[in-house]
């Protein structure tokens, strides 16, 4: 079920919800390059996004998200992983509904909190208690990201390529963004 890509794919979701995971193995289905929109600010910044945060603040850091974002959607489509706070902005929403499609993968809060509650590297979840920080941001972003083009619920047990499989089942049933090559 592969197809060309019309328009870049921009993986939505909160942090541990599997954007960069199932965004490569969609890429690799697809054959189309993968970009994480993180990366590309570090790399323009020579400094992780946790020093930026540090440094710079975040609202420092979301106008250059918005930025990158904005270089990224003009180019060639690809599957682009966003940051987990990057759909939150209705500029950076109404960007992507524009030139891309969002698919919002929809992990509950403890399959969230088992893939992130050992990492350093989450500036948000910097805090005393870092799951109920979590749930917070969760309660309080999932509305934003409902209005995604696509809503992929994330399961525990299913693996990054059945997740990968599962959007591209969902993207498939857009003809805006896969051309099957005039396949009957």
């Amino acid at each position: 079920m592969s197809g060309r890509l019309k328009k870049t794919v921009a993986m939505v979701g909160m942090m541990g919800a599997g954007k960069t995971a199932v965004g490569q193995a969609l890429a690799r289905l697809l054959g189309v390059p993968f970009v994480d929109s993180d990366a590309e600010i570090e790399r323009a910044a020579n400094m992780t996004v946790a020093e930026i945060f540090a440094r710079d603040g975040e609202a420092f850091f979301r106008r250059k998200e918005s930025q990158v974002l904005e270089r990224l959607l003009a180019g060639c489509p690809m599957v682009l992983s966003t940051g987990g706070g990057s759909f939150l902005a209705e500029a950076n929403r109404r960007m992507i509904r524009d030139r891309g499609v969002a698919v919002w993968l929809d992990a509950p809060l403890d399959l969230l909190w088992a893939r992130v509650r050992h990492r350093t590297s989450r500036p948000l979840l910097r805090t005393p208690n870092p799951r109920e920080t979590l749930a917070a941001l969760l309660a309080a972003r999932a509305p934003l990201y409902a209005e995604a083009d696509l809503r992929v619920p994330s399961e525990p047990e299913l693996s990054i390529e059945d997740m990968a499989r599962r959007v591209l089942a969902a993207l498939a049933a857009r003809p805006d963004v896969l051309d099957e090559g005039g396949a009957a």
